[in-house]
């Protein structure tokens, strides 16, 4: 069906196939299903290493880091330790983009692409954020999780929790990116 928002939606909403990258990324968070998605992929042979990213989260009481939370999911699933890289400072979004690109520039690992595990109604916010900190020829491949909350494409606009989540990353989209487009142009 035709509506108004479905512009929204589609903006929001980013999704890609799987395909073979040099590095599965996350950007922080405290959900599982980030890593467990990201741990699925490394296993089908999509990517050689992982990269969580995230410093201290107050939701994760029994760790001193995010990348501390999902490095222990993921050992746990069986990922050997020296495929997962680090990067444990970093405090929003925009951290989690920058120090994940000095870690993999630090590592040597050869980067031209790259896949990207978010939150399904974080993609677009997170994938512009990565896309600010990153070099205009790495190529994204969004892989997105759907968490506990149930915020989906096909779902959002219909309970009140869904749109408002939704609502607010339209509004940081607008707040985080309009002074970036000018150096967007530049690069």
């Amino acid at each position: 069906m035709t509506y108004p928002f479905n512009c929204i939606t589609n903006f929001i909403f980013v999704e890609h196939k799987p395909s073979k990258a040099d590095v599965i990324l996350i950007p922080g968070g405290s959900r599982p299903q980030l890593i467990e998605k990201a741990v699925e992929l490394y296993k089908e042979g999509y990517a050689s290493h992982i990269l969580p990213s995230g410093g201290a989260n107050p939701k994760l009481t029994e760790y001193k880091t995010e990348w501390e939370y999902l490095q222990n999911i993921a050992l746990s699933l069986g990922v050997p330790e020296n495929t997962i890289l680090k990067e444990d400072q970093a405090k929003h979004t925009f951290d989690n983009a920058n120090l994940s690109w000095q870690v993999l520039q630090n590592s040597n690992l050869k980067t031209n692409k790259v896949i990207f595990v978010c939150k399904t109604h974080h993609a677009r916010r997170a994938l512009l954020t990565y896309q600010t900190a990153f070099p205009t020829n790495i190529e994204f491949v969004v892989c997105p999780i759907v968490d506990e909350r149930d915020v989906r494409k096909d779902n959002w606009f219909l309970d009140q929790d869904k749109i408002d989540i939704i609502m607010k990353e339209v509004e940081k989209i607008g707040q985080y990116f309009g002074k970036h487009i000018p150096n967007w142009l530049n690069r």
